[in-house]
């Protein structure tokens, strides 16, 4: 029995380009739709319920980040397109909500690969909720929300959720920098910060003092150890 097709919604205005990500796609058993401004992908958004989109973050129309802020909490997988000097602006879509980035050029078989690893992902979220615990905190992983011990709701963005489960998988372990790069597949090059900022933006919504972190600790030298234990339930 086969696997029904997939629906991705390509939003990008360089023709030659889409019409790459789009013959990829389509070679791999994805349906896709190809829209060249983000009020486009909003309407197919709404039409087709996609099970992902591919978001170039340069639009003659709409700054691509602002689509990605949109679509958040939509349950959709994202991937971002940027090119080669845009690292802020791949920081920022993985702040804000996107699943994984892909840097123009690119090869397709890593387009397909990325695609499908953000739905694998995503695919998660239909089986029972996994829920740690620790130091008075609450995360549910496939929520990508935390409670604070005083029972105030944070949510995170995906990014944020990906390295934090990254920790509480392995607590009192010291995870090497290269290693969080590598498990969130942003280690394009040795200087990619979005792992250093998705920690300081950890911290600060676990009020974990960056001067004196309790949580996540620096280990100087070595990489990060997120303190203390982690115990897991199902959420109810």
């Amino acid at each position: 029995m086969t696997s029904p097709r997939k629906l991705v919604v390509v939003v990008e205005d360089d023709e030659e380009v889409a019409q790459l990500i789009v013959k990829t796609l389509r070679s791999f058993q994805f349906d896709v739709v190809h829209v060249t401004r983000g009020a486009d992908l909003m309407k197919s958004v709404k039409a087709s319920r996609p099970a992902a989109c591919v978001i170039d973050l340069g639009l003659p129309d709409c700054d691509g980040l602002d689509l990605i802020k949109k679509l958040e909490d939509s349950g959709i997988a994202i991937l971002a397109v940027t090119g080669r000097g845009d690292v802020a602006d791949r920081i920022v879509g993985l702040e804000i909500g996107a699943d994984d980035y892909i840097v123009k050029p690119f090869e397709p078989r890593e387009l397909v690969a990325r695609v499908n690893s953000v739905l694998r992902r995503m695919g998660r979220a239909a089986e029972p909720h996994a829920v740690a615990s620790f130091s008075g905190w609450s995360f549910d992983v496939d929520a990508f929300s935390l409670t604070s011990p005083a029972g105030q709701r944070i949510r995170l963005s995906r990014a944020e959720a990906q390295v934090l489960e990254l920790f509480v998988r392995s607590p009192n372990r010291v995870l090497t920098r290269e290693h969080l790069l590598d498990a969130c597949g942003t280690a394009e090059d040795a200087f990619d910060r979005s792992i250093d900022v998705r920690i300081s933006r950890l911290r600060q919504k676990l009020g974990d003092d960056p001067k004196n972190p309790r949580i996540i600790r620096t280990i100087y030298g070595s990489g990060y150890l997120f303190a203390g234990p982690v115990e897991w339930s199902k959420a109810g």
